[in-house]
């Protein structure tokens, strides 16, 4: 007899039934920074360069001409830095001795170069992140081989990681499928791919590459969705390892029959090691 277990069934929405069938959901994984703090850091490296550039100015502003009134003064020389760095300048303010100009040449220029580069790096980070965010991770998902899947990153899931990882296994290694983004998040703060929706969707079971994978480990939190991934699993991995925690023993048979190479009831297990230690 299937049990529930008075759980929440992971992605056990309609759509699994529906007509059209819903959007495979896209694989993911951490990022090596943060977006926003990369464009802080940029944004205070650009100011910097210009504080740079004005330090410089104004240290050499003997060497600047007004073609207006003659004379330089603070703000002119804020504008000259800020017109300097941003264009080639409009003529009202230049230098006027070797030193000014040489200053312009060999170190205002430099500055002007590698803030429009910022600028654009930032501008090209902005605008692409989402085409290279999904050329990179076609790219991991093509790479994927000989991967471990965990289908449901609960307690029994997490801790199954961890205990891989503690063992020798690369976080890239990992693939987690889950239907809650907290433990989707959590699975990628390891460093893990993690693709977030159904397990038991053959077309999502497909995007990780089953058919490759070393081993799978299915804990769902319901027998009855456990055992429905287990099925889906064996039907596109013949003979890939499948772990599977059962909570229920009447349920035990049901998930072998299905296709398990393995079924763990943490209950029995956690009675038996009491019972042993009593």
């Amino acid at each position: 007899m299937l049990s529930t277990n008075g759980g929440t069934q992971p992605c056990g929405q309609a759509p699994r039934y529906a007509a059209v069938p819903a959007p495979l959901p896209a694989l993911t994984r951490r990022r090596t920074a943060s977006p926003w703090r990369l464009l802080a850091w940029r944004a205070a490296m650009a100011i910097g360069l210009i504080v740079l550039a004005f330090g410089l100015l104004w240290f050499d502003r003997d060497g600047l001409r007004d073609n207006v009134d003659g004379v330089v003064t603070f703000a002119d020389t804020l504008y000259f830095t800020m017109i300097t760095i941003t264009t080639v300048g409009y003529g009202d303010i230049v230098p006027v001795t070797e030193r000014a100009r040489l200053i312009d040449a060999f170190l205002l220029t430099p500055i002007r170069l590698f803030i429009w580069l910022l600028f654009l790096g930032t501008a090209l980070d902005l605008l692409l992140k989402r085409v290279w965010e999904r050329w990179r991770m076609t790219r991991i998902q093509e790479s994927l081989s000989g991967h471990v899947v965990i289908a449901g990153f609960g307690k029994n899931g997490s801790t199954t990681a961890a205990e891989l990882l503690q063992a020798g296994l690369k976080p890239q290694q990992l693939v987690v499928i889950d239907c809650a983004e907290a433990p989707c998040a959590a699975a990628r703060e390891i460093g893990a791919a993690v693709i977030q929706g159904d397990a038991s969707r053959d077309e999502l079971l497909r995007a990780v590459r089953i058919e490759a994978a070393a081993r799978m480990i299915v804990s769902a939190g319901r027998d009855d969705t456990s055992i429905l991934i287990v099925l889906s699993s064996r039907k596109l991995a013949p003979s890939l390892p499948i772990a599977v925690t059962i909570r229920e023993a009447d349920n035990e048979d049901i998930a072998q029959n299905a296709g398990a190479t393995r079924v763990v009831n943490p209950v029995a297990v956690t009675g038996r090691m009491l019972a042993e230690g009593a």
